[in-house]
């Protein structure tokens, strides 16, 4: 069970190293794009080419027909990877070692829907794959496996996403065998411990320059690539990329720097702009910026 490209590389894994996978639960197309054509989840596209059925349900938990599918496939086990749904009792107790979930954090460490944002949001040096037993409340199973990973400066969202889709495939199908045998005994989680993350919404990209110049750049990475740290240049939108913090000050959102680099003032510190995408326009350098932009010191970024 899995919808978004995280769930992928858990799939492929599971089929690579040969165990039976009969069914592919995962969410319904959705219209995406300009001309909002429905577009199937990347789950899907691969299980059809593996030549796995695929189901998706508009509801899972009063479904009595996907009850009876499962219950005449007789599953060993479920393996949840980013499916984006709550999952009902009847389902979670119906396979014979139970279902289990890839999430990536270190839980009991961001429980919840954004994980890898939250871990750069906070300027965390590592995070981590937790592969855990799914029991009706969120994220707080039995873990059976964690291995962490550690965040590199030059990470955002997108690479550490790649990063630790790839790490949980890999613990997956080596905690599987073993959890399956009694070699590994689910731990509890330490609940007084738990910390929790929110959905991701557009709003949360807009940079207020008041903030330190750390925590911006932290915004930065965790907003690339949806949906993008933004602000405003003479009243257009400009989504910033990459940026790096460094020493300077003036009033919030000043340029303090416009010749090869383009630095600009926050609340503490400043931020060196790397690279931004104009409003309509492609990625580019912050040097590109200025010359295109005829950018100059004291111009101000923020107001819209």
């Amino acid at each position: 069970m899995g919808t978004p490209d995280f769930a992928v590389p858990s799939l492929k894994a599971l089929v690579e190293s040969g165990f039976q996978v009969p069914l592919v639960i995962t969410q319904p197309d959705k219209p995406a794009g300009r001309g909002k054509k429905l577009k199937p989840p990347p789950v899907k596209t691969v299980a059809e080419k593996l030549g796995i059925e695929v189901l998706q349900p508009e509801r899972i938990k009063e479904n009595a027909e996907l009850k009876e599918k499962l219950r005449a496939i007789k599953p060993d086990l479920i393996v949840v990877a980013a499916y984006g749904k709550i999952l009902p009792r009847w389902l979670l107790d119906l396979p014979r070692f139970g279902t289990v979930n890839v999430h990536a954090s270190l839980l009991p460490e961001y429980r919840g829907a954004s994980p890898i944002q939250a871990a750069l949001l906070d300027g965390k040096e590592e995070t981590g794959v937790t592969i855990m037993k799914v029991i009706p409340e969120l994220d707080a199973g039995p873990i059976i496996a964690q291995e962490k990973v550690k965040i590199e400066p030059e990470d955002n969202a997108q690479t550490l996403h790649d990063k630790l889709s790839e790490l949980g495939a890999k613990l997956l199908v080596e905690t599987l065998p073993r959890y399956v045998k009694g070699e590994l005994k689910p731990v509890e989680q330490d609940d007084s411990k738990a910390t929790y993350c929110k959905q991701i919404t557009k709003e949360m990209g807009k940079i207020d320059w008041k903030e330190s110049a750390r925590k911006i750049f932290n915004a930065v990475r965790a907003f690339t690539p949806w949906p993008s740290a933004y602000t405003f240049y003479k009243g257009k939108r400009v989504k910033i990329t990459s940026a790096e913090p460094v020493e300077g000050s003036g009033r919030p959102g000043e340029v303090i720097k416009a010749d090869r680099e383009l630095v600009v003032a926050c609340g503490k510190g400043a931020l060196k702009i790397k690279r931004l995408r104009p409003e309509g326009k492609k990625e580019i350098s912050g040097e590109e910026f200025i010359r295109g932009y005829r950018v100059k010191e004291g111009d101000l970024f923020g107001e819209s």
